[in-house]
C-alpha cells in the first residue's frame, strides 16, 4: 500500500501539499479517479488532549477548508468546494491534483510575462492570441475574488452581513478569533511587536530609494485619485466600514451622494460647474455651490474663501489630487459638448448622464491600459475588452475588500520634494495646499510631477513626516485582526515564505523581523507585503498577485462592462463610444491642458536626473 505523507509528517504543519513518489502518484490517482465523487465533510476530528485554545485557532484545515469547533475540543475540517478531502483538507481529488500538476507557480507566471522575450512582441500583434490571453488574465483573476463576498470584519464565520450590509468593507479571510493564544491563531509572540519600533527599525527612510523603473509622481497622485473613490473609509465609526460603494463609481468626480451630485452640475448642457482663475478653468469654490455637504476633515487650516466643491474633500487637500480632479472635471464637460454636437435635441439630463457613462469608461481603460500596464510591468500588452467576459461565468459583483484597502496604502512612493519650475515643495509644503497649482499653473505642475521620480515601495523608504500616518495604518490593520501574510499567500494560490530571509532577501532585515515575529506565519499582512524582496514589478509579487484580482474585479465586474450596457447606443453612438476605445492617459491630460502637454506617462522623461 502506498503511503501518501502529508507536510505534517515532515513537521510542517502549516503545509498542505501531498508528497508522493512518481509510483505513488498514479496509484493514487487512479483510486481517487475510480472511486467516484469524494465526501467534501470528513468525521469529526478528535483531538488527543484537552487544549487551552479553541483548536480552529491553529488553523488546522488546509486548502481553504473551513474549520468548525465542536464541543470537547474536538473540530471538523468542511472541505465542500475545494476539491481536497482528508480530515484536514489535505488529500487532492484526481481533478485537483491535475490541475496543481499542471498550473504553473504564480512566480514562475508572473517572472515569465515580465521578461523582456521577443514573444511578447509576437503573441500581442496576433489578436486571436492576444485575446485569448486577456480572457484568461480577466478570468483567472476574477475567480480569485469571491462573489458574492464571505466575510466582514465582525465576525470570524460567514453572516448574511457580508452580502447585505454594505457598510462593511468584505473580507478575503475572516478576522483572527479575539480568545486566540497569539494575534495569529498560535503562532508568533503573544503580542504584536512595539509598533513604534518596528516602523522605526523597518519602515523609516534613511535616505531616498528612487522607484527602479522610473516611475514619477503622477503614478503616484493617480494611484492615490483612482483609488480613494472606493477606499472611503468611516473612520468615525472603525477601520472596518466604509462610505464608499462597491467599485468604480466616479464619485471622486461627481460626488458621493445624490445631493452633491446635483450640486455640482451647472443645469446647463450636462456640464458640472466651474469658475476661471487666471484664465484657466477650475473647479468651484465650495462657498458658490449651495445645497453641496462635502464635509472637509475638522481642523483644515484652509479658509473657508479657499475651499473648492469636488466630487471628494480630500482632492483638494494635496495639490496632485487637485490637478487630477480639475482634468477630469474639464474632460467630462468636453464630452459633454462632443455629445452635444451629435445630439442638439438632448436634454441637460441625458447629456450629463450619458457624458458620466463615457468617464467612466475611460477611467477604466487609462486604468487597464496605462495606470496597471505600469504598475505591472507586464509585456503582455493589457487591453480594455469588457466583451471578452460575455458568456463566461464572470460575475458583475463587486465588493471593496478590507486587505485591499490596506495593501494600496503606498507611502513610499511619495517623495521628500517635488520641483516644479526650479522650486523645491517638501511633502508638508503641499498638505492643505493648492497653492502651487496656482503659482506655477495646472500644466508646468503637471510636468513638474512627471519629472520627479517616485519612492521605490519597499522598507526603509516612508518619509519621516508621514510616521503618524503609517502607524495608524499598522494599528487599524491590528485592530482587524489580519490574518498573516502567509495565509493570504495560500488564499491567493501562492506557496507560503519558509523563512525571514526568503520573505526580504536581505540579512538583516530579516533578522530584526524574526526576532520581533519569531515565527514567518506570525509576520502581520501589510508589514510582510512591504518587507518581501523586490521583484519585476513596482510592487513585491505578493502585492501583484492579490492586488491583480482585486483590480481586475472591480473593474471588470462594472456594470458598463456587462453585456446590456457595453454597446455604443448606452454611450450615445459609435462616436461616444469610441470615446471610451481610444481614451489614454496622454489624451486626456493633451486635450484638458492649455499649453505645453509633452512625455505624459507615467515614467520620468530620458534624460531626467
Amino acid at each position: 500500500m502506498v503511503k501518501m505523507e502529508t507536510a505534517a509528517d515532515h513537521g510542517d504543519k502549516g503545509g498542505g501539499r501531498v508528497l508522493v513518489g512518481v509510483a505513488g502518484v498514479f496509484l493514487a490517482a487512479s483510486f481517487l479517479f475510480m472511486r467516484g465523487p469524494t465526501q467534501d465533510t470528513v468525521p469529526v476530528t478528535p483531538v488527543p488532549a484537552p487544549l487551552e485554545y479553541d483548536p480552529c485557532c491553529s488553523y488546522p484545515c488546509q486548502n481553504l477548508g473551513v474549520c468548525l469547533t465542536l464541543p470537547a475540543h474536538n473540530y471538523t475540517c468542511d472541505c465542500t468546494g475545494t476539491e481536497h478531502y482528508g480530515s484536514h483538507c489535505e488529500i487532492p481529488t484526481w481533478r485537483a491534483w491535475l490541475k496543481k500538476t499542471l498550473k504553473p507557480d504564480p512566480e514562475t507566471v508572473h517572472n515569465l510575462i515580465t521578461s523582456k522575450s521577443l514573444l511578447w512582441g509576437i503573441l500581442n500583434r496576433i489578436p486571436f492570441i492576444h485575446k485569448q490571453l486577456m480572457t484568461y488574465v480577466y478570468t483567472s483573476r476574477g475567480d480569485l475574488v469571491d462573489s458574492p463576498p464571505t466575510y466582514e470584519s465582525e465576525h470570524t464565520y460567514i453572516t448574511l452581513n457580508a452580502y447585505f450590509n454594505e457598510s462593511y468593507y468584505g473580507r478575503a479571510l475572516p478576522p483572527v478569533p479575539t480568545h486566540c493564544p497569539t494575534p495569529f491563531g498560535v503562532k508568533g509572540p503573544k503580542e504584536y511587536p512595539d509598533v513604534d519600533e518596528l516602523i522605526k527599525k523597518v519602515f523609516m527612510r534613511r535616505e531616498f530609494i528612487p522607484e527602479p523603473h522610473d516611475t514619477n509622481v503622477l503614478f503616484q497622485y493617480y494611484a492615490q485619485h483612482f483609488t480613494h473613490q472606493f477606499f472611503r473609509t468611516d473612520y468615525k465609526k472603525g477601520p472596518h466600514l466604509t462610505k464608499g460603494s462597491g467599485g468604480v463609481d466616479v464619485s471622486n468626480i461627481y460626488g458621493l451622494t445624490e445631493q452633491d451630485r446635483q450640486a455640482l452640475r451647472s443645469g446647463v448642457n450636462g456640464r458640472l460647474r466651474t469658475q476661471i482663475i487666471n484664465g484657466e478653468e477650475f473647479p468651484p469654490y465650495l462657498k458658490d455651490v449651495p445645497g453641496i455637504t462635502m464635509d472637509y476633515p475638522p481642523n483644515v487650516p484652509i479658509p473657508e474663501e479657499a475651499k473648492f466643491a469636488l466630487g471628494h474633500p480630500f482632492y483638494a487637500l494635496l495639490p496632485g489630487l487637485f490637478a487630477y480632479a480639475t482634468i477630469w472635471v474639464r474632460e467630462h464637460n468636453r464630452v459633454c459638448g462632443e455629445l452635444l454636437k451629435l445630439h442638439p435635441d438632448w436634454d441637460d439630463e441625458r447629456l450629463y448622464q450619458t457624458s458620466r457613462l463615457i468617464i467612466i469608461g475611460e477611467v477604466i481603460k487609462i486604468t487597464i491600459e496605462d495606470y496597471v500596464q505600469h504598475l505591472s510591468q507586464y509585456n503582455l500588452r493589457l487591453s480594455f475588452e469588457p466583451e471578452l467576459t460575455h458568456g463566461t461565468n464572470f460575475q458583475y459583483h463587486n465588493r471593496i475588500h478590507a486587505e485591499f484597502n490596506h495593501l494600496y496604502h503606498w507611502h513610499p512612493l511619495i517623495p521628500d520634494t517635488l520641483q516644479v519650475n526650479g522650486t523645491d515643495y517638501a511633502i508638508m509644503d503641499m498638505a492643505y495646499s493648492t497653492a502651487p497649482v496656482f503659482k506655477h499653473g495646472l500644466d508646468a505642475f503637471i510636468h513638474g510631477m512627471i519629472t520627479t521620480r517616485a519612492g521605490a515601495l519597499t522598507t526603509r523608504n516612508h518619509a519621516h513626516v508621514l510616521y503618524p500616518v503609517l502607524k495608524k495604518v499598522i494599528e487599524n490593520g491590528r485592530e482587524l485582526r489580519f490574518q498573516g501574510l502567509n495565509a493570504y499567500r495560500k488564499r491567493f494560490e501562492m506557496k507560503p515564505f519558509t523563512s525571514f530571509q526568503e520573505l526580504t532577501g536581505d540579512t538583516e532585515l530579516a533578522a530584526i523581523l524574526e526576532e520581533m515575529y519569531v515565527d514567518i506565519d506570525a509576520v502581520e499582512y501589510y508589514i510582510g507585503l512591504l518587507a518581501e524582496r523586490p521583484g519585476p514589478s513596482v510592487t513585491p509579487l505578493t502585492m501583484v498577485n492579490m492586488g491583480g484580482p482585486w483590480s481586475v474585479k472591480g473593474l471588470l465586474a462594472n456594470p458598463i462592462c456587462s453585456p446590456r450596457y457595453w454597446k455604443p447606443s448606452t454611450f450615445g453612438g459609435e462616436e461616444g463610444f469610441n470615446i471610451i476605445k481610444t481614451a489614454t492617459l496622454e489624451k486626456l491630460f493633451c486635450l484638458n491642458m492649455q499649453t505645453g502637454c509633452k512625455h505624459i506617462g507615467f515614467t520620468v522623461p530620458a534624460g531626467t536626473p
